[in-house]
């Protein structure tokens, strides 16, 4: 048996029917041109002859001495046709049918006696495509790791016709001079040795975070409409924007595409808000998870992220004047993750948001203030076009993980010229999500207009 890494083990343990605990996301692929209706059972048929798992799409919880999600086991007999399934829209099969699809399948927990993932098939859209929908546990993987896992499934070879698969792809991450090896029990005690030492300088980040208020900390957000209670059921809106114009407006401003991002995400908040006579005065705080991952790593397995509290200044008026605002938030709060190790960031960013875990308990959600409003996720993609079976991958929307006190979220990936944004909130509190997606429009067209 494989212990869970604490990080993992709280993913599990938070779980619950209102909060699944999985990431996701759905690609959108146009066929080739000579492909034939039965495209799409020959393509599921050619994945299910992918029966060779990775270790981490073997991995369900165990119970160790009587206490559960403590532990993994690896499931040696695999229902592949369970985990991999093929489904079609009923007529006329337009887009918005294929979100409520993907709404109900970002809904519905993974079921804890197999291993946590599956994979989904989706034909009948009535311009021809088809989708791939996939969901693995956050326990299992982080978000970074299960877009590179997905972006390793596709090729830039247009003739190539392979249906590789996430589970079954060989492992190609180099093992860097500093990595610890042996057992995970022994990895684990190594990293917190190291924490331990670094303790002084963990101690000297975290007072200069504080004192000269260089990191934005948590519970200084205001409660809003998304700081509540939530259900289980999910409704996802996606849409995809040029990377081009972001650029511009990165360009004229001397800021980074993810500030321009966030300045969207900042104008988009703040006028959903405004249209509810729900806007505070102060300023929505954002959470921006950053990875610890090195370029090279393609390891499947385990969570390897800090956080960053980002002041998203939505009580500005002026859309220059907010990006600006954000920018240099960002700026320095970032300078501080950098001057450390990745242990020392992620101790740092656990310190910073430890009070999230009492979010978890529902009766603290309504009384006490948010440690953060949103979280809003940039997560890289590939830049030129790819391929998979010899289908165009067209866009690829993320999804992750609303939960109490945060009813919506917004990721957002880079695919060839596109950022393709997936937002997915709490069907319950957060209404008529889809709004947000012209908001943010709205707020691209203010920047490029102020510039």
């Amino acid at each position: 048996m494989e212990f869970v890494s604490p990080i993992d083990a709280l993913f599990l343990l938070a779980e619950s029917r209102e909060h699944p605990m999985h990431v996701g996301g759905l690609q959108l692929f146009e066929p080739p041109e000579d492909a034939d209706p039965d495209f799409g059972r020959r393509t599921y048929d050619k994945v299910l002859q992918n029966n060779d798992f990775q270790p981490t799409f073997r991995k369900r919880p165990a119970t160790w001495l009587g206490a559960p999600q403590l532990g993994w086991t690896r499931e040696s007999d695999i229902e592949l046709a369970y985990h991999v399934r093929r489904e079609a829209l009923p007529a006329p099969g337009k887009p918005e049918q294929l979100l409520d699809l993907a709404s109900r399948l970002h809904s519905t927990l993974l079921d804890r006696h197999r291993p946590l993932w599956e994979f989904h098939l989706i034909e009948g859209l009535n311009d021809g495509r088809f989708a791939l929908y996939s969901k693995m546990h956050h326990a299992l993987i982080d978000g970074v790791a299960a877009q590179r896992l997905m972006q390793r499934t596709l090729t830039t070879d247009v003739t190539s016709c392979a249906a590789r698969v996430p589970w079954n792809l060989p492992h190609t991450a180099r093992q860097r001079p500093d990595a610890p090896s042996g057992s995970a029990l022994g990895s684990a005690a190594r990293n917190l040795l190291s924490a331990a030492t670094s303790t002084p300088a963990l101690i000297r980040a975290a007072r200069t975070a504080l004192l000269r208020q260089q990191l934005t900390m948590p519970f200084e957000a205001p409660r809003t409409m998304f700081n509540v209670n939530i259900g289980g059921a999910r409704r996802v809106a996606v849409r995809s924007w040029p990377l081009e114009r972001i650029k511009q407006v990165k360009k004229a401003t001397g800021s980074t595409v993810n500030d321009v991002v966030l300045a969207m995400s900042a104008g988009a908040l703040r006028d959903y808000l405004l249209e509810r006579d729900a806007l505070p005065d102060k300023p929505l705080i954002a959470m921006v998870p950053m990875s610890l991952r090195a370029e090279d790593d393609d390891e499947a397995g385990g969570n390897k992220i800090c956080a960053i509290l980002c002041n998203l200044a939505t009580d500005v008026t002026d859309p220059l004047a907010r990006l600006g605002a954000i920018s240099e938030s960002m700026r320095r709060n970032k300078a501080i993750y950098q001057s450390l190790s990745s242990t020392q960031a992620m101790a740092l960013s656990a310190l910073t948001l430890s009070p999230v875990s009492l979010s978890l308990l529902p009766a603290l959600t309504s009384v006490t203030n948010p440690p953060f409003n949103i979280v809003i996720s940039n997560v890289p993609g590939p830049r030129e076009p790819m391929y998979w079976n010899g289908a165009r991958l067209d866009a690829s929307y993320p999804m992750s993980i609303p939960f109490d006190g945060q009813a919506a979220n917004i990721t957002l990936t880079t695919n060839g010229d596109n950022l393709d944004f997936g937002i997915v909130g709490c069907r319950r509190a957060v209404p008529h999500l889809a709004r947000l997606l012209g908001h943010l429009e709205n707020a691209l067209v203010e920047l490029e207009e102020a510039i």
